[in-house]
């Protein structure tokens, strides 16, 4: 059985590793992004469970990224999680997204958050 997917949308690379940590440890496959533009252009390939998607980004911007999805019958199931610095922006957005972490953040508090977006069918080894 393969692991859920989680689309990391950070254009900081040391970021995005530690984001990418943090959702293996909550039992996601991960795949970071650093460009919103290559983010649209892979939703449009593939279906992730959870996005963690930061507000700033070269290309195209976070809310547009959030936009897309949300507009998008594919994605209906994805759940975003925006990961920023920028406040006031994330409470703009707060009925669109799923959840909000403010950076700086810690890999447990991600972790653990994460881990509730796992699908219940593949929330942990099965009994069978």
């Amino acid at each position: 059985m393969s692991l859920p997917l989680a689309l990391i949308v950070e254009d900081e690379h040391m970021l995005a590793e530690i984001f990418s940590t943090a959702l293996r440890m909550a039992g996601f496959e991960t795949e970071s992004i650093l460009d919103g533009r290559a983010a649209v252009q892979r939703l449009a390939e593939i279906e992730p469970v959870l996005v963690l998607l930061d507000l700033h980004l070269p290309g195209v911007p976070g809310p547009d990224i959030l936009c897309h999805i949300r507009a998008d019958e594919r994605l209906a199931q994805t759940r975003v999680i925006i990961v920023t610095a920028d406040a006031a922006k994330a409470e703009s957005l707060r009925n669109e997204a799923d959840a909000i972490l403010l950076k700086p953040l810690g890999v447990i508090q991600l972790r653990d958050l994460a881990a509730r977006f796992r699908p219940a069918d593949e929330a942990g080894p099965s009994d069978a």
